[in-house]
């Protein structure tokens, strides 16, 4: 008997203990006060209904945010709202308010104490872009869903909606109605308050619009992350392979301390002049200009690829230009030159190349000498600031088609080897290489044209 009422004891408290390690969830919202709230910003109109917090646009005030008083770090979020098809809203997460001493540049600069940080986008448009994830006042778009399609669909018109937001160390991950939606990983703001958005309205017969939100909850103990979801991953921390992306394939081209895996075009060996590597950064210098190896010159993977999505930070100085080239070929097949597609990296506004050409295809990120990068339109920003990384990415699928896209946004979309390629090529700097742009695979290079420009980031996944 001593021996059984023993162990079970010993059971019990084993129980206990697993149970202790559980992650509990607690309620931000108890249905009936707003006292553990605070509103920011704008003074749309919140109230409590039937145990639902209730949020209606105001004509004339900015965007209002009611937020938790408490700050939190790492957590698992949910919670339902719903709302009508017109009305644009968001759920901040590790979100603070804006004042002078900030580390960080807010893009607004008149509203005082402006809450900034990741925004998960309610989005019932169109778009589509609903738990897409968005820097408020900040970076602009950090992981649309233009990255992940098949997300756009799991949005319900005019009816709930249930979100869940993974914020564990880094990274940060979300989905909709259970499908997953964004995942970003980044370092900039690890803790902040919680916080459900009105946003603001541009015509006085938009008043009056609600949305409303229940079933607000929240782990911070003994968080156990999701499994992979296998979708695209936005990783910001510079030279960086999360287990999600090495799983999908992605690799490092550049491993943010050498110069391994990359030579001349011209030579076996690695430029010994202009090219260096420094704090994590791979930089050409102001050196001298042209392609000869004497110089410095171009860089290009020792490997070559087919069919790949390319990703890469640059940072302009000013005046600069360089550029990353894809699919290019060895110089003794064209007239002693390595030729290649090139996605532009230009300051557009110092720089007389971006002048040139026609109709602003040598202007940044666009398909050099061929095809402009569509401008990314009202209340975007259209320039790529100085001094400041941007995210560059290049798709060529295996069927022909090649995107470019700079800070999320799309820019360029063509096919590879129709007429109207073709025809492109013909009126171009680039008609006396036969068969240019044609090329099964080649390398990839970063170009020297004379100017400092860094790089960073730069990985690749190969398409099977």
């Amino acid at each position: 008997m001593k021996k059984t009422a023993l162990f079970l004891l010993f059971s019990s408290a084993l129980m206990l203990q697993s149970f202790a390690q559980v992650a509990q969830w607690k309620n931000l919202f108890n249905e009936k006060d707003l006292n553990n709230w605070i509103q920011y910003n704008g003074k749309a109109e919140y109230r409590i209904e039937k145990g639902e917090i209730v949020g209606k646009t105001v004509f004339g005030t900015p965007n209002s945010f009611l937020s938790t008083k408490e700050l939190y770090g790492d957590f698992i979020l949910e919670l339902d709202y719903k709302v009508n098809d017109t009305m644009n809203s968001g759920i901040q997460i590790r979100s603070e308010l804006h004042d002078e001493n900030d580390h960080c540049e807010v893009t607004d600069k008149i509203t005082p104490n402006r809450v900034h940080g990741f925004q998960i986008e309610i989005d019932p448009s169109s778009r589509g872009w609903s738990s897409g994830i968005y820097d408020e006042a900040r970076r602009d778009w950090i992981y649309p869903l233009s990255f992940n399609e098949k997300a756009r669909n799991a949005f319900k018109h005019n009816d709930w909606n249930h979100v869940r937001v993974e914020a564990i160390g880094t990274h940060v991950r979300t989905w909709l109605n259970g499908v997953a939606c964004a995942h970003v990983i980044d370092d900039m703001t690890l803790k902040g308050f919680i916080s459900l958005q009105v946003h603001r309205i541009e015509k006085p017969t938009q008043a009056g619009e609600e949305i409303r939100w229940k079933n607000i909850k929240i782990q911070t103990d003994h968080l156990k992350p999701s499994a992979p979801d296998q979708i695209f991953v936005v990783n910001l921390l510079p030279n960086n392979l999360s287990d999600e992306e090495k799983l999908s394939g992605t690799v490092l081209l550049f491993d943010g301390k050498t110069t391994n895996g990359w030579k001349s075009p011209y030579a076996k060996e690695f430029p010994s002049k202009t090219w260096y590597v420094k704090d994590g950064v791979l930089n050409v210098g102001a050196g001298g200009t042209g392609p000869t190896y004497s110089n410095g010159g171009d860089i290009v993977t020792e490997s070559t690829y087919k069919a790949f999505d390319l990703q890469f930070e640059f940072l302009l100085t000013d005046t600069a230009n360089s550029g990353v080239k894809y699919y290019v070929t060895d110089p003794t097949q064209n007239h002693g030159e390595a030729i290649g597609l090139e996605y532009q990296i230009l300051d557009d506004d110092k720089h007389p190349d971006a002048k040139m050409g026609t109709d602003g295809n040598r202007t940044c990120a666009s398909l050099y000498d061929l095809i402009p990068g569509l401008r990314i339109g009202a209340n975007r920003r259209e320039k790529f600031p100085i001094g400041k990384w941007n995210r560059g990415r290049i798709i060529a699928f295996p069927d022909g088609r090649v995107e470019h896209w700079i800070n999320g946004w799309k820019v360029i979309e063509y096919q590879r080897g129709t007429q109207y390629f073709k025809a492109l090529v013909a009126r171009s700097k680039y008609a006396k290489y036969a068969n240019f742009g044609m090329a099964e695979r080649g390398h990839i290079l970063l170009q020297e044209h004379g100017t400092h420009v860094s790089y960073r980031s730069i990985k690749i996944k190969e398409f099977k």
